[in-house]
This record gives C-alpha cells, sequence and structure tokens, in this order.
C-alpha cells in the first residue's frame, strides 16, 4: 500500500500511522492510537526490566531441622529454575552467634545442594550471615 493512501486510512480513523519494522523491505506500519502503543511499549520494557534482575529471599537459622532445610533448598531450586538471584540469610540468636563457623557451613551446604555459585561471598551484618548466590555457568 502507498504512503499517502495509508496515511489518508489513518486520517479516516482517527488514529495515527506507525511505523512498526524500519529495516523491513518495505518498512512495516500498522493504524493504531499513538498514545496507547507508546504507553504498551513502556509497560513491556517496565515488565521486562522487573523481572531480570529480581532477587528472592530465603532465610534459615543455624538450627533449621532437616525437613524444613530440604524445603528451602526445593524452593530455591524452582527459583533458580526461573533465572532469579537467590540471596541466602542464616539467622543466629544469642549464643549461636560464637559459633559463626556453623552458619558459614549451612550456607556452603545449601549452595552445593542447590548447585550453586557465589555472586558475593558470605558477609556478617549483626547477628547474620547473607550471601548472594547465583546458577553455575
Amino acid at each position: 500500500m502507498k504512503k499517502w493512501d495509508a496515511l489518508d486510512k489513518a486520517r479516516e480513523q482517527s488514529l495515527d500511522l506507525v511505523e512498526i519494522g524500519a529495516n523491513a523491505k518495505p518498512p512495516v506500519c500498522k493504524i493504531v492510537d499513538y498514545g496507547k502503543y507508546r504507553y504498551e511499549q513502556e509497560k513491556s520494557k517496565q515488565k521486562s526490566k522487573n523481572k531480570a534482575g529480581e532477587v528472592k529471599e530465603i532465610q534459615l537459622g543455624v538450627k533449621t531441622d532437616e525437613h524444613d532445610f530440604n524445603t528451602r533448598v526445593e524452593q530455591a531450586k524452582k527459583f533458580v529454575e526461573k533465572g532469579h538471584k537467590l540471596r541466602l540469610t542464616v539467622k543466629m540468636q544469642g549464643r549461636q552467634n560464637i559459633y559463626f563457623e556453623n552458619a558459614l557451613k549451612k550456607i556452603e551446604n545449601f549452595k552445593n545442594l542447590v548447585d550453586l555459585e557465589y555472586e558475593n561471598e558470605p558477609q556478617r551484618f549483626g547477628n547474620r550471615y547473607s550471601a548472594l548466590l547465583i546458577k553455575k555457568k
């Protein structure tokens, strides 16, 4: 269709002629409301941007039992399959702070079971250890 015919058709419908594929031969255009088209483009861009870097957090205690630990491992596997990063936090209370090695062992065990690698090494923040984990490449 000729450019002028398309512009006339767009004016008849009180809409705009928007170029969709500039690199195509011939160029691809649509007759749409430009404001609505632009809004949808921004919305899809924002949606894809949010999903890319989403960080999910899993919290454990030093004395978390085996069943609860395994439940968290399964949940972490689901998060990683969806492409999320994972923040693992191990909380310590009272005298558990003295035996911080147990928290580090818990993080290392979790990392090996889910088959992850560190993006950030475990760091201590007060009474908790936290590590950012990503899928192995």
